[in-house]
């Protein structure tokens, strides 16, 4: 009797307090979810916890395995964190078999790739520099050969849509294969187009690459300054046809389109072929794909970033290839076999090592670019949680978009977004999907893990806005 007369006096506790603010919590964002009609038809997946205990403070569908887009990312770097490791880097070499006479290779010449997707044409420049003055080669009498075998044949995920194949968030993955800037884009040709001089003339077409494989087909016409820019840019399906259609005034801004190379390997091939000739350096024999004889002498080759540098262009700009090149690393590094379904193997066993269970997911690719992939938010947060307790958190999340900074290399997918609030996060979408998970510093300055997924949307670019008032309210708590 006495303790409950002590306790109508006493302040209430700081585990009332919560308790009524994980209340109010709930409310809002329960309230939200039934007035938003966007929502409605839809399926919404939402998992918030703290981030020092991992308690979950709010769920709903928290265990419903839902479509993740990009934000299956999340799984790929931290499983490449943890299998690779923040220093790995890539290689590309040169290699030759046959004899040196004086100036003169009598043999064949091997450009080895093992899967750097960082390689620019910058870097081919070095390597053809190093070949004609280091080592003073002037003429090959025999082949050029390009070498992708560290990874299988197969270009592309399973599930990958066919309209998709030819845009750059759709590039071939190949273990020799190109950027055309440091996005690292890898895989892609930039096409440049710009008005004529006059009414009437064909638009001006300018490749990142000057390169025999690819073709161009223009069929833009420059029309008046006060016509609407009309113009697309496509690759013709099987082939390397670039088609240029439709109109720019004079006077408009230049249009530009990343397209996919169709077989990257042929395309780095012929690449470094003309960078040998720049260099004065004549072939008497063919380019062609091959395997590299393992008693090759090995002339020079180059290392990529480390992987901690990479993940800033993977992770803040969602680079598709980035993520599916890393499942065939980690497969050829932990089962010998540089395939997807080795590389998703090691995945899943990594995330169980990370406290994920991989009984509750259904993984199809790295990028979730797959309509097939399915992930609990519940899962996603749980990843989020006890990443923290790794060595490489650090550069984890550092990797991740900072909302409302305005360099690409920083706030990447969220640089327009939630400007007034303190949040890391990885931005997700593909058709009828949208998703969003991270972390966030509350008004009381606690940081809250959150992992949010909408999907069966009309309109997946409206589902941005649901995030970001789902967000805004979790920062409110207290």
């Amino acid at each position: 009797m006495l303790f409950s007369i002590l306790a109508t006096f006493l302040p209430p506790s700081s585990h009332f307090y919560a308790n009524v603010s994980n209340q109010i919590l709930k409310t809002e964002i329960n309230k939200l979810l039934q007035e938003e009609p966007i929502l409605k038809g839809g399926l919404t997946g939402i998992s918030i916890r703290t981030a020092s205990t991992g308690e979950v403070l709010y769920e709903h569908n928290g265990d419903v395995r839902m479509r993740p887009a990009s934000n299956m990312k999340l799984f790929t770097s931290a499983a490449a964190l943890s299998v690779l490791g923040e220093k790995y880097q890539f290689r590309t070499e040169i290699r030759m078999d046959g004899k040196r006479d004086g100036n003169i290779l009598k043999g064949n010449l091997y450009l080895k790739g093992f899967g750097d997707p960082t390689l620019l044409g910058e870097d081919l420049d070095q390597l053809t520099k190093f070949i004609a003055h280091s080592n003073g080669i002037t003429s090959i009498e025999g082949d050029l050969i390009g070498d992708d075998s560290w990874y299988d044949d197969v270009r592309l995920s399973r599930d990958l849509n066919w309209s998709d194949e030819s845009a750059y968030y759709g590039s071939q993955i190949s273990a020799l294969t190109v950027s055309p800037t440091k996005d690292f884009d890898s895989g892609t040709i930039i096409v440049e187009a710009f008005p004529g001089l006059n009414i009437g003339n064909p638009v001006q077409i300018k490749l990142s690459q000057n390169t025999n494989y690819v073709n161009v087909i223009n069929q833009a016409v420059t029309v008046s300054p006060d016509g609407e820019t009309d113009l697309s840019i496509d690759r013709k399906h099987g082939s390397n046809t670039i088609i240029v259609k439709g109109f720019l005034p004079i006077g408009a801004k230049k249009e530009k389109e990343w397209i996919a190379i169709w077989e990257p390997t042929q395309f780095v091939l012929d690449f470094f072929n003309q960078k040998l000739a720049k260099e004065g350096i004549k072939l008497s024999g063919n380019s062609k794909l091959g395997v590299t004889p393992k008693d090759a002498k090995i002339l020079t080759s180059h290392l990529s970033i480390p992987l901690s540098e990479l993940l800033i262009p993977f992770m803040k700009l969602s680079n598709n290839g980035h993520a599916e090149i890393l499942v065939k690393e980690m497969g050829k590094i932990r089962k010998g076999e540089g395939s997807w379904e080795k590389g998703l193997e090691v995945i899943n066993e990594q995330l169980y090592k990370l406290g994920v269970n991989p009984e509750t997911l259904v993984i199809r690719d790295g990028s979730g670019i797959s309509h097939v992939n399915l992930v609990p938010a519940n899962e996603i947060s749980k990843l989020l949680f006890n990443v923290q307790k790794e060595k490489w958190f650090p550069t984890f999340l550092i990797s991740l978009p900072v909302a409302g900074d305005s360099n690409r290399m920083v706030g990447g997918t969220l640089r327009k977004r939630m400007e007034s609030l303190n949040v890391k996060a990885k931005t997700g979408t593909i058709s009828t999907v949208s998703s969003l998970s991270g972390y966030v510093e509350t008004q009381k300055g606690e940081i809250l893990i959150f992992s949010i997924l909408l999907n069966n949307l009309l309109d997946e670019e409206k589902g941005k806005d649901i995030e970001d008032k789902i967000v805004k309210i979790i920062a409110k708590h207290k």
